[in-house]
């Protein structure tokens, strides 16, 4: 399963965090299922902290290659360099089943 789809059906029918300050927020609180950061973010000290703090809490994390695609399955009209699942909703079992 493609991660960007499992981020649109998690914003379709849960709740999802956009942006990195709020990405760190929802992880460092415990409230993040998933997260997708980007991998063409410049300068990486943006997105650095992501994968390091997600291995820390537990938190399933994944690096996808391009921050505007990112953006439009978080539906936003710009880039998004990391977004968080809080709520999965229908995108739960697709969670579930990444490695």
């Amino acid at each position: 399963m493609d991660l960007y789809t499992i981020i649109e059906k998690a914003r379709k029918s849960g709740k999802i965090e956009k942006g990195t300050n709020e990405v760190t927020k929802a992880i460092e609180r415990g409230t993040a299922k998933f997260v997708a950061y980007a991998g063409d973010v410049e300068p990486k000290e943006i997105v650095a902290h992501i994968p390091v703090l997600c291995k820390e809490k537990g938190v399933k994390c994944f690096e996808v290659d391009n921050k505007q695609k990112l953006g439009l399955a978080a539906g936003l009209p710009v880039s998004s360099s990391s977004v968080a699942v809080i709520t999965a909703g229908d995108a739960e079992r697709d969670i579930a089943n990444l490695k």
